[in-house]
C-alpha cells in the first residue's frame, strides 16, 4: 500500500510577463525529498523564464520536524544578486527560513503562494502548479492623510520681527539647542 504524498499546492504569478515566464513549470511535479531547485537553468526543476534570476534562484528542501511523522520544508536562497521576501521576512544568498502551511513569497517580480499538505510518505512529495492572471500578494498602500495639512495650518504667519518657529517649537535659524527640562520650563512659563 503506497503512503499519501506531501502536497504542495503552487500558485504563480508575473505582472507583467504573465504565464510566458512559467511556459516551462509543469502542472504537476513529483520529486523524491531532495532539494527543488527553481531556477531560469536547463538543470532547474522549475525553469523559469526571466533572464535576471539566476540559474539556482531558490530551493525547497524538505525536512523531517523531531516528533513529527509529517515532511516539513524550509526555503533556502540561492542566487548571490537579489532578495527573496518570504512571509514579509527578506532574505538573502544562502539564508533560509522554514515554510509554514501557507506561505507568500515574492523575487524578481514573481508572487508566489505555497501552501502545504500533509502526507504520511517521506520518500518524496508532489507538486501542483497553478498559474494567476492576478496578483496572489496584496500589499496594502500607504493611505494619504490631511495630519500635514492640519499642523501647516495650525502654525501661524510670523509678524514682523518676532521669530519663527519649526513645528517642534524650536526657534529656527537658532543655533542653540535645548534640553528637555529647559523646554518644559519654557513652555510652561509662556502659559
Amino acid at each position: 500500500m503506497e503512503s499519501t504524498l506531501t502536497v504542495l499546492q503552487v500558485s504563480l504569478y508575473h505582472p507583467t510577463l504573465g504565464l510566458v515566464a512559467f511556459a516551462k513549470v509543469p502542472p504537476q511535479l513529483r520529486h523524491d525529498t531532495s532539494r527543488l531547485l527553481l531556477g531560469r537553468g536547463q538543470d532547474a526543476h522549475v525553469q523559469l523564464q526571466l533572464p535576471q534570476l539566476s540559474r539556482h534562484h531558490l530551493s525547497l528542501e524538505p525536512y523531517l520536524e523531531k516528533g513529527s511523522a509529517l515532511l516539513a520544508f524550509c526555503l533556502k536562497v540561492l542566487s548571490r544578486k537579489s532578495c527573496v521576501w518570504v512571509n514579509g521576512l527578506p532574505l538573502r544568498y544562502l539564508e533560509q527560513v522554514p515554510l509554514s502551511i501557507v506561505n507568500r513569497i515574492s523575487f524578481s517580480g514573481i508572487q508566489m503562494v505555497v501552501r502545504r499538505e500533509g502526507g504520511a510518505s517521506l520518500e518524496a512529495f508532489v507538486c501542483y502548479f497553478h498559474f494567476s492572471s492576478s496578483p496572489l500578494i496584496y500589499r496594502p498602500k500607504a493611505q494619504e492623510t490631511d495630519e500635514w495639512e492640519n499642523i501647516v495650518k495650525k502654525e501661524t504667519s510670523p509678524v514682523l520681527g518676532e521669530a519663527t518657529h519649526d513645528l517642534l517649537g524650536s526657534p529656527q535659524g537658532s543655533s542653540q539647542t535645548q534640553t528637555a527640562g529647559s523646554s518644559q520650563a519654557l513652555e510652561e512659563q509662556e502659559k
